[in-house]
Protein backbone atom coordinates (compact mmCIF):
# COMPACT_ATOMS: atom_id res chain seq x y z
CA UNK A 1 0.00 0.00 0.00
CA UNK A 2 1.21 3.52 -0.71
CA UNK A 3 2.80 4.66 2.57
CA UNK A 4 1.45 8.20 2.11
CA UNK A 5 -2.15 6.97 2.36
CA UNK A 6 -3.29 6.44 5.95
CA UNK A 7 -6.32 4.17 6.31
CA UNK A 8 -6.60 4.74 10.05
CA UNK A 9 -6.24 8.07 11.85
CA UNK A 10 -4.27 8.77 15.04
CA UNK A 11 -7.30 7.83 17.16
CA UNK A 12 -7.57 4.43 15.46
CA UNK A 13 -10.64 5.30 13.36
CA UNK A 14 -11.13 4.45 9.69
CA UNK A 15 -10.25 7.25 7.27
CA UNK A 16 -10.28 5.13 4.08
CA UNK A 17 -10.88 1.40 3.52
CA UNK A 18 -8.36 0.25 0.92
CA UNK A 19 -6.96 -3.08 2.09
CA UNK A 20 -7.18 -5.42 5.05
CA UNK A 21 -3.42 -5.79 5.17
CA UNK A 22 -2.01 -4.10 8.25
CA UNK A 23 -5.31 -3.59 10.04
CA UNK A 24 -5.57 -4.69 13.66
CA UNK A 25 -7.76 -7.57 14.78
CA UNK A 26 -10.00 -5.29 16.85
CA UNK A 27 -10.77 -3.18 13.77
CA UNK A 28 -12.02 -6.25 11.91
CA UNK A 29 -14.10 -7.31 14.91
CA UNK A 30 -15.57 -3.80 15.14
CA UNK A 31 -16.57 -4.00 11.46
CA UNK A 32 -18.17 -7.42 11.99
CA UNK A 33 -20.02 -6.25 15.12
CA UNK A 34 -21.26 -3.12 13.36
CA UNK A 35 -22.44 -5.22 10.41
CA UNK A 36 -24.31 -7.44 12.86
CA UNK A 37 -26.17 -4.39 14.14
CA UNK A 38 -27.22 -3.55 10.56
CA UNK A 39 -28.22 -7.07 9.56
CA UNK A 40 -31.78 -6.60 10.85
CA UNK A 41 -32.41 -3.49 8.75
CA UNK A 42 -33.30 -5.60 5.70
CA UNK A 43 -36.13 -7.22 7.67
CA UNK A 44 -37.75 -3.91 8.58
CA UNK A 45 -40.75 -2.50 6.72
CA UNK A 46 -38.75 0.67 6.02
CA UNK A 47 -35.26 -0.56 5.18
CA UNK A 48 -33.44 2.66 6.11
CA UNK A 49 -31.53 4.29 8.92
CA UNK A 50 -30.66 8.02 8.84
CA UNK A 51 -26.93 7.79 9.61
CA UNK A 52 -25.69 9.20 6.27
CA UNK A 53 -28.58 11.52 5.45
CA UNK A 54 -27.28 14.48 3.45
CA UNK A 55 -24.08 12.66 2.39
CA UNK A 56 -23.24 11.91 -1.25
CA UNK A 57 -21.47 8.72 -2.26
CA UNK A 58 -20.12 8.13 -5.78
CA UNK A 59 -19.74 4.61 -7.16
CA UNK A 60 -16.72 5.13 -9.41
CA UNK A 61 -16.52 1.83 -11.30
CA UNK A 62 -13.94 1.57 -14.08
CA UNK A 63 -14.55 -2.19 -14.24
CA UNK A 64 -17.90 -3.93 -14.66
CA UNK A 65 -19.51 -5.52 -11.62
CA UNK A 66 -23.18 -6.07 -10.98
CA UNK A 67 -23.04 -7.68 -7.54
CA UNK A 68 -20.50 -5.35 -5.91
CA UNK A 69 -21.93 -2.14 -7.36
CA UNK A 70 -25.54 -2.95 -6.50
CA UNK A 71 -24.74 -4.01 -2.93
CA UNK A 72 -22.72 -0.83 -2.38
CA UNK A 73 -25.62 1.18 -3.81
CA UNK A 74 -28.18 -0.57 -1.60
CA UNK A 75 -25.94 -0.18 1.44
CA UNK A 76 -25.56 3.56 0.86
CA UNK A 77 -29.29 4.06 0.27
CA UNK A 78 -30.18 2.11 3.40
CA UNK A 79 -27.95 4.53 5.29
CA UNK A 80 -30.03 7.34 3.66
CA UNK A 81 -27.14 8.68 1.55
CA UNK A 82 -27.51 10.10 -1.96
CA UNK A 83 -25.82 7.83 -4.51
CA UNK A 84 -24.31 8.68 -7.89
CA UNK A 85 -23.35 5.77 -10.17
CA UNK A 86 -20.66 6.76 -12.66
CA UNK A 87 -20.72 4.96 -16.01
CA UNK A 88 -17.03 5.42 -16.77
CA UNK A 89 -17.24 4.00 -20.29
CA UNK A 90 -19.64 6.81 -21.20
CA UNK A 91 -17.93 9.48 -19.11
CA UNK A 92 -15.41 12.20 -19.87
CA UNK A 93 -12.48 9.86 -19.19
CA UNK A 94 -13.36 8.03 -22.40
CA UNK A 95 -13.22 11.39 -24.18
CA UNK A 96 -9.69 12.15 -23.10
CA UNK A 97 -10.18 13.72 -19.68
CA UNK A 98 -7.63 12.56 -17.14
CA UNK A 99 -8.64 10.65 -14.02
CA UNK A 100 -7.51 13.51 -11.78
CA UNK A 101 -9.59 16.00 -13.79
CA UNK A 102 -12.61 13.74 -13.36
CA UNK A 103 -11.98 13.58 -9.60
CA UNK A 104 -11.66 17.35 -9.33
CA UNK A 105 -14.97 17.87 -11.13
CA UNK A 106 -16.72 15.37 -8.85
CA UNK A 107 -15.16 17.00 -5.79
CA UNK A 108 -16.59 20.33 -6.96
CA UNK A 109 -20.03 18.74 -6.56
CA UNK A 110 -19.29 18.37 -2.81
CA UNK A 111 -19.33 14.59 -2.65
CA UNK A 112 -18.23 12.80 0.52
CA UNK A 113 -17.02 9.38 -0.57
CA UNK A 114 -15.78 7.46 -3.61
CA UNK A 115 -16.28 3.70 -3.93
CA UNK A 116 -13.66 2.73 -6.50
CA UNK A 117 -13.37 -0.39 -8.63
CA UNK A 118 -10.54 -0.57 -11.14
CA UNK A 119 -8.68 -3.17 -13.20
CA UNK A 120 -5.28 -1.78 -12.16
CA UNK A 121 -3.75 -2.74 -8.82
CA UNK A 122 -3.20 0.31 -6.65
CA UNK A 123 -5.82 2.48 -8.35
CA UNK A 124 -7.86 3.00 -5.16
CA UNK A 125 -4.71 4.02 -3.27
CA UNK A 126 -3.80 6.48 -6.04
CA UNK A 127 -7.22 8.07 -5.83
CA UNK A 128 -7.10 8.19 -2.03
CA UNK A 129 -3.73 9.93 -2.27
CA UNK A 130 -5.10 12.65 -4.54
CA UNK A 131 -8.64 13.34 -3.31
CA UNK A 132 -9.52 16.37 -1.22
CA UNK A 133 -8.99 15.88 2.55
CA UNK A 134 -12.72 15.70 3.30
CA UNK A 135 -13.34 12.78 0.91
CA UNK A 136 -12.94 9.12 1.87
CA UNK A 137 -12.23 6.24 -0.51
CA UNK A 138 -13.43 2.64 -0.26
CA UNK A 139 -11.77 0.05 -2.45
CA UNK A 140 -14.38 -1.99 -4.33
CA UNK A 141 -11.65 -4.14 -5.91
CA UNK A 142 -8.40 -3.18 -7.65
CA UNK A 143 -6.61 -5.46 -10.10
CA UNK A 144 -5.05 -8.45 -8.39
CA UNK A 145 -4.42 -6.50 -5.21
CA UNK A 146 -7.37 -6.32 -2.81
CA UNK A 147 -11.12 -6.52 -2.34
CA UNK A 148 -11.46 -5.70 1.36
CA UNK A 149 -15.26 -5.51 1.68
CA UNK A 150 -15.56 -8.92 -0.02
CA UNK A 151 -13.03 -10.26 2.46
CA UNK A 152 -15.05 -8.86 5.36
CA UNK A 153 -18.40 -10.14 4.13
CA UNK A 154 -16.79 -13.57 3.82
CA UNK A 155 -15.59 -13.31 7.43
CA UNK A 156 -19.07 -12.21 8.49
CA UNK A 157 -20.59 -15.22 6.70
CA UNK A 158 -18.15 -17.58 8.41
CA UNK A 159 -18.80 -16.04 11.83
CA UNK A 160 -22.56 -16.34 11.33
CA UNK A 161 -22.23 -20.03 10.45
CA UNK A 162 -19.36 -21.11 12.72
CA UNK A 163 -19.32 -18.68 15.63
CA UNK A 164 -16.72 -16.10 16.67
CA UNK A 165 -13.82 -18.46 17.43
CA UNK A 166 -11.80 -18.58 14.20
CA UNK A 167 -8.97 -20.30 16.03
CA UNK A 168 -10.65 -23.69 15.84
CA UNK A 169 -11.33 -23.52 12.07
CA UNK A 170 -9.56 -25.02 9.08
CA UNK A 171 -10.26 -23.01 5.94
CA UNK A 172 -9.38 -23.93 2.34
CA UNK A 173 -9.29 -21.38 -0.48
CA UNK A 174 -9.51 -23.26 -3.78
CA UNK A 175 -8.85 -22.18 -7.33
CA UNK A 176 -7.21 -19.28 -9.16
CA UNK A 177 -5.19 -17.79 -6.31
CA UNK A 178 -2.73 -16.10 -8.70
CA UNK A 179 -5.20 -13.63 -10.19
CA UNK A 180 -7.55 -13.25 -7.23
CA UNK A 181 -7.75 -10.03 -5.21
CA UNK A 182 -10.48 -11.77 -3.20
CA UNK A 183 -8.08 -14.54 -2.14
CA UNK A 184 -5.53 -12.01 -0.91
CA UNK A 185 -8.11 -10.18 1.17
CA UNK A 186 -9.46 -13.47 2.51
CA UNK A 187 -5.97 -14.62 3.54
CA UNK A 188 -5.19 -11.34 5.30
CA UNK A 189 -8.54 -11.36 7.12
CA UNK A 190 -8.31 -14.99 8.19
CA UNK A 191 -4.79 -14.52 9.55
CA UNK A 192 -5.67 -11.28 11.36
CA UNK A 193 -8.57 -13.15 13.02
CA UNK A 194 -6.14 -15.91 14.12
CA UNK A 195 -7.73 -18.70 12.08
CA UNK A 196 -6.46 -22.13 13.08
CA UNK A 197 -5.26 -23.15 9.61
CA UNK A 198 -5.51 -21.45 6.22
CA UNK A 199 -4.90 -23.55 3.12
CA UNK A 200 -4.68 -22.59 -0.55
CA UNK A 201 -5.43 -25.23 -3.14
CA UNK A 202 -4.91 -25.11 -6.89
CA UNK A 203 -2.72 -26.06 -9.86
CA UNK A 204 0.89 -24.91 -9.70
CA UNK A 205 0.30 -22.45 -12.56
CA UNK A 206 -2.39 -20.64 -10.54
CA UNK A 207 -0.61 -20.45 -7.17
CA UNK A 208 1.83 -17.54 -6.57
CA UNK A 209 5.33 -18.79 -5.80
CA UNK A 210 5.58 -16.72 -2.61
CA UNK A 211 2.06 -17.33 -1.28
CA UNK A 212 3.37 -19.42 1.63
CA UNK A 213 4.96 -16.21 2.96
CA UNK A 214 1.42 -15.01 3.72
CA UNK A 215 1.06 -17.74 6.34
CA UNK A 216 -0.84 -20.43 4.43
CA UNK A 217 -0.32 -24.11 3.62
CA UNK A 218 -0.16 -24.89 -0.09
CA UNK A 219 -1.81 -27.92 -1.70
CA UNK A 220 -1.84 -28.96 -5.35
CA UNK A 221 -4.30 -31.80 -4.81
CA UNK A 222 -7.89 -30.87 -3.97
CA UNK A 223 -8.64 -34.09 -2.09
CA UNK A 224 -5.75 -33.44 0.29
CA UNK A 225 -6.45 -29.71 0.42
CA UNK A 226 -10.06 -29.92 1.57
CA UNK A 227 -9.81 -32.96 3.80
CA UNK A 228 -11.31 -32.23 7.25
CA UNK A 229 -11.78 -28.49 6.61
CA UNK A 230 -14.65 -26.49 8.10
CA UNK A 231 -14.90 -23.89 5.32
CA UNK A 232 -14.28 -24.17 1.57
CA UNK A 233 -13.93 -20.87 -0.29
CA UNK A 234 -14.08 -21.49 -4.03
CA UNK A 235 -12.74 -18.92 -6.50
CA UNK A 236 -13.69 -18.04 -10.06
CA UNK A 237 -11.29 -18.86 -12.90
CA UNK A 238 -10.34 -15.38 -14.12
CA UNK A 239 -9.72 -15.95 -17.80
CA UNK A 240 -9.74 -12.20 -18.47
CA UNK A 241 -6.60 -11.77 -16.36
CA UNK A 242 -4.72 -14.82 -17.60
CA UNK A 243 -1.81 -14.44 -20.00
CA UNK A 244 -0.64 -17.54 -21.80
CA UNK A 245 -1.83 -21.12 -21.50
CA UNK A 246 -2.05 -21.58 -17.73
CA UNK A 247 -4.68 -24.33 -18.04
CA UNK A 248 -5.13 -27.10 -20.63
CA UNK A 249 -8.95 -26.65 -20.59
CA UNK A 250 -11.84 -25.83 -18.30
CA UNK A 251 -12.98 -29.45 -18.55
CA UNK A 252 -9.58 -30.64 -17.32
CA UNK A 253 -9.61 -28.05 -14.53
CA UNK A 254 -12.98 -29.31 -13.29
CA UNK A 255 -11.75 -32.90 -13.43
CA UNK A 256 -8.77 -32.08 -11.23
CA UNK A 257 -10.01 -29.21 -9.03
CA UNK A 258 -13.78 -28.89 -9.38
CA UNK A 259 -15.80 -29.25 -6.19
CA UNK A 260 -18.16 -32.22 -6.44
CA UNK A 261 -20.39 -33.96 -3.92
CA UNK A 262 -17.89 -36.80 -3.67
CA UNK A 263 -15.04 -34.44 -2.87
CA UNK A 264 -17.17 -32.41 -0.48
CA UNK A 265 -17.63 -35.55 1.62
CA UNK A 266 -13.91 -35.39 2.51
CA UNK A 267 -14.48 -32.19 4.52
CA UNK A 268 -16.15 -31.89 7.92
CA UNK A 269 -19.83 -32.96 7.95
CA UNK A 270 -20.94 -29.40 8.71
CA UNK A 271 -18.62 -27.74 6.18
CA UNK A 272 -19.84 -24.56 4.50
CA UNK A 273 -19.13 -23.77 0.83
CA UNK A 274 -18.55 -20.19 -0.30
CA UNK A 275 -17.93 -18.40 -3.63
CA UNK A 276 -17.58 -14.65 -4.33
CA UNK A 277 -19.36 -15.01 -7.68
CA UNK A 278 -20.06 -15.09 -10.47
CA UNK A 279 -19.98 -18.88 -10.48
CA UNK A 280 -18.97 -20.93 -13.50
CA UNK A 281 -21.09 -24.02 -12.94
CA UNK A 282 -19.37 -27.17 -14.11
CA UNK A 283 -15.98 -25.46 -14.02
CA UNK A 284 -15.30 -24.53 -10.38
CA UNK A 285 -18.09 -26.58 -8.82
CA UNK A 286 -21.05 -28.63 -9.92
CA UNK A 287 -24.63 -27.44 -9.56
CA UNK A 288 -25.44 -29.98 -6.84
CA UNK A 289 -22.87 -28.30 -4.59
CA UNK A 290 -23.85 -24.74 -5.59
CA UNK A 291 -27.50 -25.39 -4.73
CA UNK A 292 -26.89 -27.90 -1.95
CA UNK A 293 -27.35 -27.66 1.82
CA UNK A 294 -23.70 -26.75 2.51
CA UNK A 295 -23.75 -23.70 0.23
CA UNK A 296 -23.92 -20.24 1.83
CA UNK A 297 -23.31 -18.38 -1.43
CA UNK A 298 -26.58 -16.45 -1.43
CA UNK A 299 -26.09 -15.60 2.24
CA UNK A 300 -22.78 -13.99 1.25
CA UNK A 301 -24.63 -11.65 -1.10
CA UNK A 302 -27.12 -10.71 1.62
CA UNK A 303 -24.38 -10.16 4.21
CA UNK A 304 -22.51 -7.96 1.73
CA UNK A 305 -25.07 -5.20 2.23
CA UNK A 306 -24.70 -5.16 6.04
CA UNK A 307 -20.90 -5.26 5.87
CA UNK A 308 -20.74 -2.41 3.37
CA UNK A 309 -23.17 -0.41 5.50
CA UNK A 310 -20.82 -1.01 8.43
CA UNK A 311 -17.70 0.17 6.59
CA UNK A 312 -19.42 3.26 5.16
CA UNK A 313 -20.89 4.25 8.51
CA UNK A 314 -17.57 3.77 10.34
CA UNK A 315 -15.66 5.87 7.82
CA UNK A 316 -18.31 8.59 7.87
CA UNK A 317 -18.42 8.51 11.67
CA UNK A 318 -14.70 9.26 11.72
CA UNK A 319 -15.24 12.16 9.33
CA UNK A 320 -18.13 13.55 11.37
CA UNK A 321 -16.06 13.50 14.55
CA UNK A 322 -13.12 15.15 12.77
CA UNK A 323 -15.37 17.86 11.33
CA UNK A 324 -17.02 18.46 14.70
CA UNK A 325 -13.62 18.77 16.38
CA UNK A 326 -12.46 21.24 13.73
CA UNK A 327 -15.61 23.32 14.26
CA UNK A 328 -15.06 23.34 18.03
CA UNK A 329 -11.48 24.51 17.52
CA UNK A 330 -12.78 27.46 15.50
CA UNK A 331 -15.45 28.41 18.05
CA UNK A 332 -14.62 31.62 19.97
CA UNK A 333 -13.68 30.76 23.53
CA UNK A 334 -13.25 27.06 22.74
CA UNK A 335 -9.91 27.03 24.53
CA UNK A 336 -11.34 28.68 27.65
Amino acid sequence: MNPTVQQVDAQGRLRHFLTLEGLKRQMLIDILDTAESFSGVTEQTVKKVPLLRGKTIVNLFFEASTRTRTTFELAAKRLSADVLNMNINASSTSKGETLLDTLRNLEAMHVDMFVVRHAESGAAHFIAQHVAPHISVINGGDGRHAHPTQGMLDMFTIRRAKGPDFGRLRVAIVGDILHSRVARSQIHALNILNTGEVRVVGPRTLIPMDVADLGVRVFHNIEEGIRDVDVIMMLRLQRERMQGALLPSEHEYFRLFGLTQKRLALAQPDVIVMHPGPINRGVEMDSQVVDGPHSVILEQVTHGIAVRMAVMSMVMSQKAQTTQAAQLDQTPGADA
